[in-house]
């Protein structure tokens, strides 16, 4: 439940169109519910704007689908991140109405459309194809956050004149994304032609000494860009969720 959901209800409550008891068996769960394997947190859109978020990696299938659930029956919108097509599938037969991102190997569900309240456009640059997928999950996360995304692929420096074509839509972001692999450099080169903020994402694509992104990581952490930040590789939900708080 988030804050505009907790209004509603107390606004119901106040005009009479909802009794106490009601409002009581809706709250009974906050702050958390205790699943027994799990404590799911029904408090933190709250607390810090977003709600709580589902790691897949890790859990088991039927883990996954109780605790999405549990966020879809507290009102959602709900995001599981990082799952497996078996667990997508048993989510899909539970609650036919949730959606199975593939690439982005991500499950959302929401009670209609979730409201765009982001101040500008987080733009969501890719290096490769290869980066997509993980472009795909920052892409994903930033809707679910209330946020205009817009993707732009495949403007690596091996052909750094797709980027330079592409001057426009980098200046009319408030946040850009850089998901690149290899050797990393496409976030020191958007760094270097923008003032809006940067989040750089490295992504385990690339040879054996890339090092599972590692090569990567390196070279973000010690591009010459001015105020470049980093997140950890592949992590495009967290870009996403630095982005959002930026462009809220």
């Amino acid at each position: 439940m988030d804050a505009k959901q907790l209004r509603e209800l107390l606004e119901q409550v106040r005009g009479g169109n909802v009794a106490v008891d009601d409002a009581l068996g809706s709250l009974e769960h906050l702050p958390f519910e205790d699943l027994g394997f799990a404590r799911v947190d029904h408090h933190r859109a709250l607390r810090q704007g977003i709600g709580e978020v589902i790691f897949g990696l890790g859990k088991t299938t039927e883990q996954i689908v109780e605790i999405f659930t549990s966020l879809k029956d507290a009102g959602g919108p709900v995001l599981a991140t990082r799952v497996t097509t078996e667990a997508a599938t048993a989510i899909l037969e539970r609650h036919p109405e949730a959606v199975h991102h593939v690439l982005g190997r991500c499950v959302t569900w929401s009670d209609g459309p979730v409201p765009i309240n982001g101040r500008g456009k987080v733009l969501v640059i890719t290096a490769g194809t290869s980066d997509l997928p993980v472009a795909e999950e920052a892409m994903v996360s930033g809707r679910h956050m209330g946020n205009e995304m817009e993707l732009l692929s495949d403007v690596g420096v091996a052909g750094i004149h797709r980027l330079l074509e592409a001057q426009d839509r980098l200046r009319q972001a408030s946040v850009l994304i850089v998901c690149a692999g290899m050797e990393g450099a496409l976030a020191s080169v958007v760094g270097g032609v923008v003032r809006a903020p940067v989040i750089a994402v490295p992504t385990s694509v690339g040879y054996g000494a890339s090092l599972g992104g590692l090569a990567a990581l390196l070279g973000m952490l010690n591009s010459c860009a001015t105020g470049v930040t980093v997140v950890n590789v592949d992590n495009g939900f967290g870009a996403a969720a630095a982005a959002s708080r930026i462009n809220h």
